[in-house]
């Protein structure tokens, strides 16, 4: 202990703290318990209590981190912070003991606690003369003496209402660095991931409840298939092999179906080597569903529900302000042909042109393209820079290029393109759907084009893989798919800019 104490690199307050932690020791309190009786969340307080009945919360015990103390002679009100809300603990000398044991403290052990710590306490609820619902405590524990500095976030409401923080904890990367702290004073951040775990929750029982199966799929496979991106590789060495960490899901999804499960979803961690910015991260969250019998046109009317009433359910409201945009999330959604997109938002006809004919229309847009790029990537780049950014309220797109769509039927009706929409909302692709291929012959062929743009250098384009062309063989069913980026949905509806404000630990370079 006396080592910590005199750690030349501590700080003043951190070598405070740990000389407060060697006399509460002493004193004969443990400052790292095992266990506390906690009979209610601080939200729960609040919200039950009545001035009528106070008796029905005669005996209570709350726990929380300390977020302020004020000590004032014989009495002093702490507020402490849990998982669900602050509450105030007013805690008077004679109503503690006169010397501390391990599981309880005397008062005069207050002046050895400091913001960040964390307590249990046990007594009443009572109302102040100010108004504030409070615990009168009867006993207070230590249940972890914190030994390093917190952040003192402070906030007031001035005469118009406005909240203002003083001292914020606003470093973006250090924020991201250290959520846990960015989670216990910014109550903003806690009220996102918590707006995320509805959004799954609501997901899973919206599928469950139309009895699709959620399963899972492996995260380390022999091929990397389902969409084009570049994979992380690794190797497994007492097979002696290399193994990739899954770009999606879609791939051994569609073999349950095969198998003769009719509707089968997972949403788990897909992993893809690629750059980083305000909407991708190397791990990302994906939703993955794919029912039998149907067709893109069902899963447009399904994905249509599934989106409006959870935007109803979680948030409340069909309208999410979302930076400068009001978006509406009521039925119907725009459905449009992606080539009549291109004409309406570039001026020119793409359907159809060769790669020559599209790196001009690119050059006279004003786009950069590599030369070598493929002709999907040329497209793919054009719609990015001048459809997207249009595209502000929920839009179908429909009908991609088959070259672009390497696992989707080909169009019923029109030659060239497939049945697939993509969802795209402020500007940003939300979700990606198809009427799956199931046509072995054709997906060979397909799997084959893909295996030449390899050859190439695309190291994006997917691999021949034989167990699944067998699983067609073996015979799928008409089969609609869909994927949903579950962190973009969560930026939307929660009104975050950066992929990295609704994943806890985002992919950051490391320190020096």
């Amino acid at each position: 202990m006396s080592d910590n104490i005199t750690n030349p690199n501590l700080g003043e307050q951190e070598l405070r703290r740990r000389e407060e932690l060697q006399l509460l020791e002493e004193a004969g309190i443990n400052p790292y318990p095992y266990a506390f009786n906690k009979t209610h969340q601080n939200a729960e307080i609040l919200a039950q209590f009545n001035d009528d009945t106070p008796e029905t919360l005669a005996n209570v015990g709350v726990t929380g981190r300390i977020v302020s103390i004020r000590r004032m002679g014989k009495a002093s009100f702490v507020h402490i912070l849990d998982g669900t809300a602050k509450l105030q603990v007013y805690v008077r000398k004679d109503d503690l003991p006169e010397v501390a044991d391990a599981n309880s403290l005397c008062y005069a052990n207050l002046k050895l606690l400091d913001i960040g710590d964390i307590i249990g306490v046990t007594g009443f609820v009572f109302r102040t003369k100010m108004g504030e619902v409070s615990v009168h405590s009867k006993q207070v524990q230590l249940l972890c003496k914190s030994v390093a500095t917190l952040p003192v976030v402070k906030e007031e409401v001035d005469e118009a209402g406005n909240k203002i923080v003083h001292d914020a904890f606003a470093d973006k990367e250090l924020r991201y660095r250290k959520r846990y702290i960015d989670l216990i004073v910014n109550s903003d951040v806690r009220a996102t991931f918590i707006k995320r775990s509805q959004i799954t929750s609501y997901i899973r029982r919206y599928f469950d409840d139309k009895g699709w199966l959620e399963v899972e799929t492996p995260v380390l496979q022999p091929l990397h298939g389902g969409a084009t991106a570049r994979p992380f590789v690794t190797h497994h060495n007492a097979l002696d092999i290399p193994l990739y960490l899954r770009i999606a899901l879609e791939l051994y999804l569609k073999r349950l179906i095969v198998g003769g499960f009719e509707g089968v979803y997972e949403i788990s961690k897909n992993f893809r080597n690629e750059g980083m910015d305000r909407s991708h991260n190397p791990e990302f969250t994906m939703l993955e569903l794919y029912v039998a019998y149907n067709d893109y046109f069902w899963m447009m009317d399904m994905v249509e529900d599934l989106v409006s009433s959870l935007a109803k359910d979680v948030m409340g409201t069909l309208e999410i302000q979302n930076g400068d945009n009001t978006i509406s999330f009521e039925r119907p959604f725009k459905r449009a042909k992606m080539f009549d997109l291109y004409k309406e938002y570039t001026g020119m006809d793409l359907f159809g042109k060769d790669k020559e004919e599209l790196l001009v229309a690119a050059k006279e847009l004003g786009i950069s393209i590599d030369p070598k790029a493929s002709s999907m990537k040329i497209l793919d780049e054009i719609f990015g820079e001048k459809v997207e950014p249009n595209l502000i309220q929920p839009t179908f797109v429909m009908d991609y290029p088959v070259e672009m769509s390497p696992l989707t039927k080909k169009h019923r009706m029109d030659e060239g393109l497939v049945e697939r929409f993509e969802l795209f909302i402020n500007g940003r692709e939300l979700a990606n759907a198809y009427s799956e291929l199931t046509d072995p012959r054709d997906q060979r062929a397909r799997f084959e084009d893909q295996a030449r743009m390899k050859a190439e250098g695309d190291d994006e384009a997917m691999e021949i893989d034989e167990d699944f062309l067998n699983a067609l063989e073996i015979g799928m069913p008409p089969t609609a798919g869909l994927g949903i980026g579950i962190d973009r949905l969560v930026m939307l509806l929660t009104g975050e800019t950066s992929i990295r404000d609704v994943i806890f630990f985002p992919t950051m370079k490391p320190q020096s």
